[in-house]
């Protein structure tokens, strides 16, 4: 017999808008059969075998089965017989209803016929018998799974000569009920299996279509149905037996009438997704001793993911045991026998396809690459969370090189590139946030130059004019000491305006950074030397230099130095020591000015580069020197500091200011 093709139809989708990307249903699915594109997940039909796991694992029911609700409808509104083809795992869907209200609901839906796929199972149980006790040696797989018999065939096509040549239940109650109740009556299949969809596709002959229990129940809703409503009813011939417990876990061994013999484990169940693709596995490798395996990709068919209900296994299995049991002690055995006996020519046998769906894997150094690119360069960085979706961290890139997967899935790594640009997104809010308040202080800078570059230019000729009149008149009144006194104090205090007019034109001029080698301990050397000290006030010069050569501009650094030191003599008016260090590192040259005085008030940090700010007493200072030490380290590309106490309850009074410049003065 001839294989049928293997559809392709698409039988589950995802919804965009539900879907979290939690990875669920990759991490459930056996046949990777789920696409991570830009963060949504995919199903390929091309891989996908109808299992159902991702629709029963995802919690946001982003997993929508494409019904065949419309078939259903169309087929049962004509006026053709149709037959329901009702799984034996019914009692665990609708537990609150009996089978006689339960059947009569489907005739009352429209329904001709409503018959046991119970009975379908006996008949293949038999056949299994036969070949358990006739056939090869070797290991044989029941095919009564269409998501298992699809698996193997795409991605384990190796074993597909180890299938049982045995068709399901399902078209093997088809093929029955067409012969009995004539090939003109279409046939429904109602269970709780989304892969039956696809097996009714390979036998559209014997099956016009699969729905599951729960569009059994909206078609049902649709119509107004309920149990109370309907009149009673029974399946029509021909009745089930051992078939009943078909859907349970080892259902096949107790229906064919196989003994599960411990001691010489010539039978396996292995039913479950861990569970079957493990026997897959050991089948493989050839580890399997076992003549007849049970494989099923749920543990039962009652746990199907076209079922709505919340029970869990075991109470499930209870309610199918129960009403097999029941219905098997209502029917006559011999009636039975004769049914089956009736059907002993029903060709029930049926050959498999071979359709590869296995995609290349990488090489060695390829799997490598993809892991480094993880952040996954050694074993130890191999964490094998699962978060993924996948088992192993070489899985999951496996999975990228075959394009079924993103690196961002791996949460880790996702969180690790997260801190990651976090941290640099923090650095750049802090340098940008330094940009701005140089800028702005620039700006303030820029403008009061200019003012003060206007005022001095303004008073700089009136005063000149105070100055030579004030000479002029001290010459004249020799003779009058009392007037020469106060002419005197009109000359030193012009003088005074003298000097901060030149302050002001020295803030407010720009002068060009000329970058020169210069050794840094000479030029500090030098500079103490030639300062005028105060009593009281003592020195030291600490360098610590790999590298005593820096590119700077030395008469401006040196008018930077000079500021600071004069402030640092001014806070010390009871004596104290200045520290003048340098420093450096490859890059940078660290210089420092620090003294023991009484330190800046916390609330006046914030505005010392300010122009005209002082805390010097009226006449000792302009508020200058500050301000163009800041606008020459700018111009530098450099950055100053300061570190200050003025609490002496908070440990010794004092101040330095740090200087951090560009030892290149390219850079």
């Amino acid at each position: 017999m001839s294989a049928e093709p293997i559809p392709s139809t698409q039988f589950i989708r995802t919804l965009p808008d539900r879907c979290r990307v939690c990875y669920s249903c990759v991490r459930s699915c056996p046949a990777k059969a789920i696409r991570i594109v830009d963060g949504q997940a995919d199903v390929i039909a091309q891989r996908c075998v109808g299992c159902g796991h991702c629709v029963r694992m995802c919690s946001q029911k982003a997993k929508q089965v494409v019904g065949a609700g419309d078939k259903a409808r169309q087929l049962l509104s004509l006026d053709t017989p149709v037959a329901a083809l009702v799984a034996p795992s019914y009692p665990a869907e609708f537990t609150d209803i009996s089978t006689s209200h339960f059947v009569g609901m489907l005739r009352a839906l429209g329904f001709s016929r409503v018959v046991e796929v119970a009975f379908g199972a006996d008949l293949v149980a038999r056949r299994y018998r036969s070949l358990y006790n006739h056939g090869p040696a070797g290991p044989m797989i029941e095919a009564s799974c269409p998501a298992v018999v699809s698996f193997i065939e795409k991605f384990h096509p190796t074993l597909v000569g180890t299938l049982a040549p045995v068709v399901s239940p399902m078209v093997a109650t088809g093929r029955l009920v067409k012969r009995r109740y004539g090939a003109d009556t279409s046939c429904i299949f109602i269970g709780p299996c989304i892969a039956k969809k696809g097996e009714s596709e390979r036998f559209p002959e014997d099956v016009d279509c699969a729905i599951t229990f729960v569009e059994l129940r909206g078609l049902l809703s649709e119509a107004g149905i309920v149990a109370a409503d309907v009149i009673p009813s029974e399946f029509d011939p021909p009745h089930a037996r051992g078939g009943g417990v078909y859907p349970l876990s080892h259902g096949i061994f107790h229906a064919a009438g196989i003994g599960e013999d411990l001691f010489s484990h010539n039978t396996v169940s292995a039913t479950g997704r861990s569970e079957f693709l493990e026997a897959i596995h050991e089948l493989e490798q050839g580890d399997f001793s076992a003549r007849f395996v049970e494989m099923l990709a749920c543990s039962g068919c009652v746990m199907g993911a076209g079922m709505s209900t919340a029970c869990q296994l075991h109470a499930r299995e209870a309610q199918v045991a129960r009403v097999a049991k029941e219905r098997k002690e209502m029917f006559d055995l011999d009636r039975w026998k004769t049914e089956l006996d009736a059907a002993l020519d029903l060709q029930l046998e049926r050959d498999f396809l071979s359709e590869d769906r296995r995609l290349a894997s990488p090489g060695a150094d390829q799997l490598a690459e993809i892991l480094c690119q993880m952040g996954k360069i050694f074993p130890e960085d191999e964490l094998n969370c699962g978060a993924c979706g996948y088992e192993s961290c070489v899985e999951h890139a496996v999975a990228i090189y075959k394009g079924l997967a993103e690196d961002k899935m791996c949460l880790p790594f996702t969180i690790e590139r997260l801190e990651n640009t976090v941290q640099a997104l923090e650095r750049s809010q802090e340098e940008l946030a330094h940009a701005q308040a140089a800028l702005m202080h620039s700006e303030r800078l820029a403008s009061m130059g200019q003012l003060a570059a206007g005022i001095a230019h303004e008073v700089n000729n009136p005063l000149g004019v105070v100055l030579l009149y004030a000479h002029i008149l001290m010459e004249r009144c020799e003779k009058n000491p009392e007037i020469i006194q106060e002419i005197g104090m009109i000359a030193e205090q012009a003088d005074r305006c003298k000097k901060i007019v030149s302050g002001l034109l020295q803030f407010a001029r720009r002068n060009k950074v000329i970058h020169q080698p210069v050794d840094i301990p000479s030029m500090l050397h030098h500079l103490v030397k030639t300062m005028d000290t105060d009593p009281g006030i003592t020195w030291e010069i600490r360098v610590e230099m790999t590298d005593p050569v820096a590119q700077i501009d030395a008469d401006q650094i040196l008018q930077v130095l000079t500021n600071l030191i004069t402030n640092a003599q001014d806070a010390m008016t009871e004596g104290g020591r200045i520290t003048v260090s340098a420093s450096d590192t490859p890059s940078h040259l660290r210089l420092a000015v620090g003294d023991t005085g009484c330190g800046i008030a916390r609330e006046n940090i914030s505005r010392i580069y300010s122009p005209f700010f002082t805390t010097k007493k009226i006449g000792k200072g302009t508020g200058l020197g500050l301000a163009v030490s800041y606008g020459i380290i700018k111009m530098h590309s450099g950055d100053i500091q300061v570190e200050t106490n003025a609490d002496p309850a908070c440990g010794p009074t004092g101040t330095t200011f740090i200087i951090s410049l560009p030892r290149l003065g390219g850079e």
